[in-house]
């Protein structure tokens, strides 16, 4: 054969496969001809196109490809159109990770985590936000912070990395290390190395202040209400006079158990109210009559950046019914609620509706403030260059494992030694020593000597004003109107 007919047949080739390809097409966009205008028939006409270019990649394609990587990149295409980071594809490896978390253990190192599903506002790479860590997990001991970014892992920039392989990479066998690159602020980053685990989640823990019952949940699971009235019985047991109700940190979980944990503080009334554009989700969840927790004991809620969604919903109701009084941190900011659906083996996790507090507010992308605002120091540039030289010098970390059960005393000699050296707040670096200490450790109940917003609760409880300061107290509903 020679080049003239080479080149006719090659023409040829190409005519019958667009003559193919348009047929296809011509089948697929027939349903929706006589229906123009009308949605049942557009998502028909969509449905037909789909089902045909996927049968067509597969018949024509340069290499025979796997009809798996077709069907999870259309999925991950369809959910990341949404442009909700609440709304993913789940590949059967992320399903087995939500077996895993549902039953309480599962190898990982401990961190709640989020990604930007575009470009950022901010302009900023998309890493890997840190919502809050799980507490007494590698992550938490690691010192890793609620708004930290994750820019690297084992060496791969995380802007790059899809979330589904942040998380494979992440959780995996115990015993095995991740290496992780920390960027806090603008100017301050780090490299740790983390030892996965097995993570048992715990709930909830309990102790007294004095005649205060201090009561933190860690996360809302099915156990969360047992363990909080196991904790209440254990405060009336020893006559407690108040209630510090900790949600820092915590970054949500089931909806039924933040409602059940509101309304160990209510006396019937809304809780919450969910709103969508299907029927079914749109409820409104009310308290029983009962009172687990009497109207004359005064209750303080603390909150910080890390209290997220199901502790959303607890804050919000407890604030907006009058029920307690907030300290600390504007919160996360997540107003809405997913529903995760199996489909032979994967499946999907979608938004399905939204919630709103009593005084009728959705909190989503904006947070809820606190009535007294308690913040931590935050790092100047030139606090942040040198708490860099400090992490980098590696001193504290080997203070740490040479004194394992350091005194108060050797912490403070330490910490000023520290402060001389590198110029940083005190507290700041004793914080820090305590924070290393505590990585090999259980973690106390509470730390009263450095933390700050807990010290500020119990001054209000101690100083007679709660009920003064309760008076001027606003709903969400008032601070919304006044900042609009």
């Amino acid at each position: 054969m020679d080049i003239k007919q080479k080149k006719h047949s090659f023409t040829w080739v190409w005519i019958t496969a667009t003559i193919i390809f348009c047929v296809l097409f011509t089948f697929a966009l027939i349903p929706g001809a006589s229906a123009q205008g009308n949605s049942q028939g557009n998502n028909r006409n969509h449905f037909n196109i789909i089902q045909n270019v996927f049968q067509f990649i597969l018949d024509h394609y340069v290499e025979e490809l796997d009809p798996n990587l077709l069907f999870e990149g259309a999925m991950n295409g369809m959910f990341g159109a949404l442009e909700d980071p609440y709304s993913t594809f789940l590949t059967e490896s992320d399903m087995k990770d939500l077996t895993d978390t549902t039953q309480g253990s599962f190898g990982g190192v401990g961190l709640n985590i989020t990604q930007s599903v575009g470009p950022r506002p901010d302009g900023k790479p998309r890493y890997v936000e840190v919502v809050s860590p799980i507490e007494d997990t590698p992550g938490w001991r690691a010192g890793i912070s609620p708004g930290d970014f994750i820019s690297e892992i084992n060496g791969v920039m995380t802007d790059t990395m899809t979330m589904e392989e942040v998380l494979s990479v992440l959780r995996g066998t115990p015993g095995e290390s991740v290496r992780v690159v920390i960027k806090r602020g603008d100017r301050l980053e780090f490299p740790l190395t983390i030892i996965r685990a097995v993570i048992e989640v715990p709930t909830a823990k309990h102790a007294m202040i004095g005649d205060v019952g201090y009561l933190k949940l860690i996360t809302f699971t099915p156990y969360t209400i047992d363990r909080a009235k196991d904790a209440i019985n254990e405060f009336k047991a020893n006559n407690y006079k108040s209630l510090i109700l900790d949600l820092r940190n915590n970054y949500g979980g089931r909806l039924d158990s933040a409602i059940h944990i509101a309304n160990l503080f209510l006396e019937g009334g809304l809780v919450v109210r969910t709103r969508s554009r299907i029927r079914t989700e749109n409820r409104d969840f009310n308290a029983d009559r009962s009172l687990f927790v009497p109207a004359d004991i005064p209750v303080i809620v603390l909150i910080n950046k890390g209290s997220a969604s199901a502790s959303e919903i607890v804050a919000g109701a407890l604030k907006d019914r009058e029920r307690a009084y907030l300290v600390g941190e504007n919160t996360f900011g997540k107003g809405s609620v997913q529903q995760v659906f199996p489909l032979s083996g994967v499946g999907f996790k979608i938004t399905t509706a939204r919630y709103f507090t009593p005084s009728d507010v959705n909190i989503d992308k904006i947070g809820i403030p606190p009535d007294r605002e308690v913040k931590f120091p935050e790092f100047t540039e030139e606090d942040a260059d040198k708490l860099n030289l400090l992490i980098n010098a590696n001193r504290i970390p080997q203070f740490a494992e040479q004194n394992p059960s350091a005194t108060s005393a050797q912490v403070e000699t330490f910490a000023k030694s520290l402060e001389t050296e590198y110029h940083l707040d005190l507290s700041l670096l004793k914080r820090l020593i305590r924070n290393e200490l505590n990585r090999t450790t259980i973690s106390p109940v509470y730390d009263l000597e450095y933390d700050i917003q807990l010290q500020e609760a119990l001054n209000i409880l101690r100083s007679g004003n709660y009920q003064i300061l309760m008076q001027s107290a606003k709903t969400l509903k008032v601070l919304r109107e006044e900042a609009s």
